[in-house]
């Protein structure tokens, strides 16, 4: 387990520090390309949500508090909360769906 999340921690690192640095060597001169910025702009949140989603689907005890942890994470998100919050606010939905499948 230690592995996979340095592993996991290396690539999103790497995939984050190459897509801010090769411009930067390759273009001597600003990228104008619109796609182009929005393609550097969005790589690191792409990557960052296919390693995360999937492991949080996977760390509860069921996918139903999986998937309202997650719900209420972009709700809070969408909201622009701190991640601070937006982590608590997700914590404690699972925590409270948790509990009450627990009590079925």
């Amino acid at each position: 387990m230690t592995a996979y999340f340095l592993g996991a921690v290396a690539v999103m690192a790497g995939v984050t520090y190459l897509t801010r640095m090769l411009p930067l060597v390759v273009f001597k001169r600003r990228i104008e390309n619109r796609f182009f910025q929005s393609f550097l702009y969005y790589v690191p949140y792409a990557v960052l949500a296919a390693m995360t989603i999937p492991e949080a689907l996977h760390a509860t005890a069921s996918l139903l508090s999986a998937l309202a942890g997650i719900a209420v994470a972009l709700v809070l998100a969408f909201r622009n909360k701190s991640l601070l919050t937006v982590a608590l606010g997700a914590c404690a939905t699972v925590f409270v769906v948790e509990r009450l499948l627990a009590l079925l």
